[in-house]
């Protein structure tokens, strides 16, 4: 009778084995955990908490210029996706237009300028940097958001707030006055600005006065360091057909393009049609 030989050999080999798959099952398993943490964060959280904040530093604003307190010798109060081009070492990822664009320049005789009130023309002191001191409403996307000084991702833009190119014009000013926002995440105030159609309000809240946009043109993709799109008055430097020739009261809308990338930029223009004292 022959007896049955046990291999004990091979049988720990195939333990360690199935032990090692395993093993790397639950480091996969753990991986797709905490990146899917990571997602759940970044698609939602950070735009519950971003949108929180800026729905709470609209509110402080009005509550501000409701009670009439005014900073003395200016206009602006205590309140608190971008093109590349000019870099202030302040901001992480701040620009302007070119160090050889023109200052802005008030309009000539076009109707724009007949149109314009006297008082857009008025001096007003700059506004602190990554200080909230305007209001954005978008009436057709439902958008009312801070506008901040500065583009930084940590001081203006992570906090779901719009943020206003340094050295581009003010509300109501002659020139420019381009914003830049976050297209997704953090609050993406501009994820929509796609679906804005000529002839759509863009209202521009200040302490002094309420000024009226109206788009008026778009370009839907270009490249990050096309700074042409927010110079005094606005032409891209990539796709020369897109913008202005004349002198004008301008606004810009700049986020990244596509969703979910920062590949190009997204630019919406507008003009000014309106401004009434607050």
């Amino acid at each position: 009778m022959r007896v049955p030989v046990v291999h004990q050999r091979g049988r720990r080999r195939r333990a360690r084995y199935a032990g090692l798959l395993w093993n790397g099952a639950e480091v996969l398993v753990t991986l797709g955990v905490v990146l899917l943490l990571l997602v759940a964060h970044q698609l939602w959280w950070t735009n519950r908490q971003a949108r929180e904040g800026a729905e709470q530093q609209v509110q402080a604003l009005e509550r501000e210029w409701g009670e009439g307190e005014k900073e003395e010798g200016g206009e602006w109060g205590s309140g608190s996706g971008a093109v590349s081009g000019r870099s202030d070492e302040r901001a992480e990822d701040t620009s302007t237009a070119d160090d050889s664009d023109p200052a802005p320049t008030r309009p000539g005789s076009g109707d724009d300028s007949r149109r314009t009130p006297a008082a857009a023309s008025t001096p007003a002191r700059q506004p602190r940097w990554d200080q909230a001191y305007a209001i954005l409403t978008i009436p057709r996307l439902g958008l009312r958001v801070p506008v901040a000084e500065g583009i930084s991702k940590p001081g203006v833009l992570n906090k779901g707030y719009v943020g206003h190119y340094p050295g581009t014009a003010q509300p109501g000013r002659p020139g420019n006055f381009a914003l830049a926002g976050h297209r997704n995440t953090h609050g993406e105030p501009f994820r929509y600005i796609n679906r804005l159609r000529k002839g759509d309000r863009l209202e521009v809240e200040t302490r002094s006065a309420v000024y009226t946009y109206v788009v008026d043109r778009s370009l839907s993709q270009t490249l990050p360091g096309d700074g042409g799109v927010i110079r005094p008055v606005p032409r891209s430097t990539v796709h020369r057909q897109y913008g202005y020739t004349d002198p004008g009261y301008y606004l810009t809308l700049t986020t990244c393009t596509p969703e979910y990338t920062s590949r190009y930029r997204l630019v919406v223009w507008g003009k000014l049609a309106s401004m009434r004292p607050r």
